[in-house]
């Protein structure tokens, strides 16, 4: 299921929440951990190998953004701030510099104070900043300003500024809107900025927001993004999308005269499988026009640099932010949209057109980071780079931040073994702007990329070896399914969310399965578990695993198997197919398609994965249910879930911990108090990671 989608929560989850909850509060052996059995070790406390491995998850600095300058002379990116103890606070902070500077980085704050300091000459004025969020770095045309969002004036709620670098720095304030702004972008001729507004809304957006309960009468009620322009001379924002439309992405067209929109009238959250292409007039009539309506998903508008051809990705997708599939183009007037990469072995996830003859795009190649470029007119492609490790200017998938001359670019690099940084240059020789990361080390074993073939599919994955590794020795696995399921694992450095990656380091391998419906080889390879959920691509999964087995040095009669969302899913099917695994983590899964169907409100992405509606082709949707075959499942199984998970609601989890505990497995179900479908607490996240350890070391030890 989508790991990225925002939901509200049905009255049929609502009911179930209660009986949750009492479970997670009454029961001692499903309550998350006490305080004392997740703090860190003091100094004089030698650190446990899961110790140094949690350690390594929440340590790192993490980046959200990098932005290059149009001339290509600077780069800002935005970090994640640490907190006192040392893991991320929420706070994030913005960063300058110059590519040939040779001076450390400037911050970039409207939350500045000053403050003195003494040294050998007197009294120096030294800024001060207050924690914030700060982020969503834009460049002027000219790259002589820099918009941003921040809310140093009231947390948690974005207002717009300028940065001038023009004039020494000068800040300024733009906004004073309640509700939520994002995605700013200045028009090429410098007169306005846009911005995708939510006005009053009353949460945070995103897709992995614990969801707030709803009781009383259920509506389907939602707020609306629209566009919005701020002139940048008075200050004065005007939303120009009409009020009952929902703008995904934007982008301005080479003349400051229009816009190409990706939008869907009405739910936010679940239109955007439906969306369309439109284009959309800045002036005071504000004219909107679809263009293009998709068989399937699309993302990523671009227009030509003459403003007569609109570019975007589309394809068959579970997720808004996780993008992939071939390039199309389109006349800006409308008419057929032409496949511009047809039969690419690969899923496109960015692009940008630089110029008349040259489209670049960042893409997922196997399990690979890739950039190349497109002609346009012949349909050529041309690699440029090729990397283990992920490639991003902070949005999911590949990409960079691209300068307007088409070869400088700025992006965060990161791989299983080396932490993430800032680079800049030209693509492919870059130079590391960044060192936050200098002092952290991977708490894990080297990462192998290994290939089998299933059903006539090349299939690709990564296995991870355990810490101090020893070939004499013979070792337990665990195979973690990624989510999407269109998505692909790429050798990225985890983050504090990546439960999985405490396993390489107590001692096991892990296999990281790309099967088919992954992302990285093409559209036909993406839409090949396709009202097939749990059959193929299990396949591909246990085909992997015997390809593991001869890779290394892995006790067949220890295998494990867990992930999260789709992966959930994956987990709870495998072990109602198989008892080869002995023991299993289910994250967040799906028990029950059907009753799924109900209990969610983007039941648009299923569509296409399962053809028709539960309601019009319920035989489909059953097939794949776990629950159908849930008397096979011999696997002790811990099962975790959010209660405010509006993606994978918390009944599915407690259906299926409720039939394994009738039908007398080992089981354990844990449900985490006001987390939604990725957690925020950092002690439920060592918690998590702590309980899924100690899962597998009990049956695979």
């Amino acid at each position: 299921m989508p790991v990225s989608r925002k939901l509200s929560a049905l009255f049929s989850v609502i009911f179930f929440f209660s009986p949750l909850l009492s479970l997670a509060q009454q029961n001692p052996a499903a309550k998350p951990a006490q305080k004392s059995h997740s703090k860190e070790p003091s100094k004089s406390e030698p650190a446990s190998p899961l110790d140094a491995v949690i350690d390594a998850l929440f340590s790192a600095h993490t980046f959200q953004q990098t932005a290059i300058s149009p001339n290509g002379k600077k780069v800002a990116w935005v970090e994640n701030l640490l907190g006192k103890n040392g893991v991320p606070d929420g706070n994030t902070a913005i960063y300058l510099t110059g590519l040939q500077s040779t001076e450390g980085p400037a911050r970039i704050s409207a939350s500045t104070g000053k403050k003195g300091v003494a040294t050998k000459n007197g009294l120096a004025v030294v800024p001060t900043y207050v924690p914030r969020v700060e982020g969503s770095v834009a460049w002027s045309a000219d790259s002589t300003k820099i918009a941003f969002l921040s809310d140093a004036v009231k947390p948690g709620q974005p207002q717009l500024y300028i940065y001038d670098l023009s004039r020494n720095g000068e800040f300024r304030r733009l906004t004073n809107v309640k509700g939520l702004l994002a995605s700013p972008a200045w028009s090429p001729d410098g007169k306005s900025i846009a911005v995708l507004f939510t006005e009053n809304a009353i949460r945070a957006a995103g897709p992995l927001v614990a969801e707030a309960p709803e009781t009383g009468e259920i509506k389907d009620s939602y707020f609306e993004q629209r566009l919005a322009i701020v002139d940048v001379a008075s200050g004065e924002l005007r939303q120009i999308s009409p009020a009952d439309m929902y703008v995904y992405e934007y982008a301005w067209s080479p003349d400051s005269s229009r816009f190409a929109l990706i939008a869907a009238p009405g739910n936010g959250d679940d239109n955007w499988y439906i969306a369309q292409l439109y284009t959309l007039d800045a002036g005071p009539l504000g004219v909107m026009k679809s263009i293009y309506k998709p068989p399937l998903q699309i993302a990523n508008p671009v227009w030509s640099p003459d403003g007569k051809q609109i570019a975007f990705i589309a394809g068959l997708m579970s997720d808004e932010p996780s993008v992939g599939g071939d390039i199309y183009a389109i006349s800006s007037v409308g008419g057929s949209a032409k496949n511009l990469t047809p039969e690419m072995k690969a899923s496109a996830s960015w692009l940008a057109w630089p110029s008349p003859e040259k489209i670049v795009f960042g893409e997922f190649l196997g399990g690979d980071a890739a950039v190349s470029t497109l002609d346009p007119a012949t349909s050529s492609i041309a690699p440029i780079f090729q990397d283990e490790g992920q490639l991003t200017a902070g949005a999911w998938g590949t990409g960079v931040s691209l300068a307007d001359d088409g070869v400088t670019a700025a992006a965060i690099r990161s791989a299983f073994g080396t932490p993430p940084e800032v680079w800049a240059g030209e693509i492919g020789h870059w130079k590391q702007l960044t060192h936050r990361n200098d002092n952290v080390q991977p708490a894990w074993g080297d990462a192998k990329s290994i290939h089998w073939k299933s059903d006539g599919y090349d299939v690709q994955g990564w296995l991870i070896y355990p810490k101090g590794f020893d070939p004499s020795k013979k070792y337990p696995m665990v195979v973690s399914v990624h989510g999407g399921p269109g998505y692909a694992q790429q050798s990225n450095w985890p983050d504090s969310w990546d439960f999985e990656m405490a396993l390489p380091g107590s001692g096991y391998f892990l296999f990281y399965p790309n099967p088919r419906g992954s992302f990285g080889q093409g559209e036909a390879f993406t839409a090949a578990n396709v009202k097939d959920f749990g059959y193929g691509d299990f396949r591909d999964i246990l085909a992997g695993v015997d390809e593991a087995l001869r890779s290394a040095p892995i006790d067949p009669n220890r295998l494990g198997l867990t992930g999260w969302s789709y992966g959930g899913y994956m987990t709870m099917w495998g072990v109602t197919q198989t008892n080869r695994f002995r023991a299993a983590m289910a994250g967040a899964g799906i028990a029950d398609w059907l009753s799924y169907y109900g209990e969610n409100k983007i039941d648009q992405w299923m569509i296409p994965f399962f053809g028709k509606s539960v309601y019009d082709d319920p035989e489909v949707y059953a097939k794949s249910s776990p629950i159908n075959f849930v008397k096979n499942v011999k696997t002790p199984t811990l099962v975790l879930v959010g209660d405010s998970d509006g993606e994978a609601p918390a009944p599915q989890s407690y259906e299926f911990w409720h039939a394994l505990k009738t039908l007398g497995v080992e089981t354990q179900l844990v449900v985490y108090e006001h987390e939604g479908h990725m957690f925020e607490n950092p002690e439920h996240k060592r918690d998590l990671i702590r309980r899924t350890v100690a899962w597998f070391d009990a049956h695979l030890r």
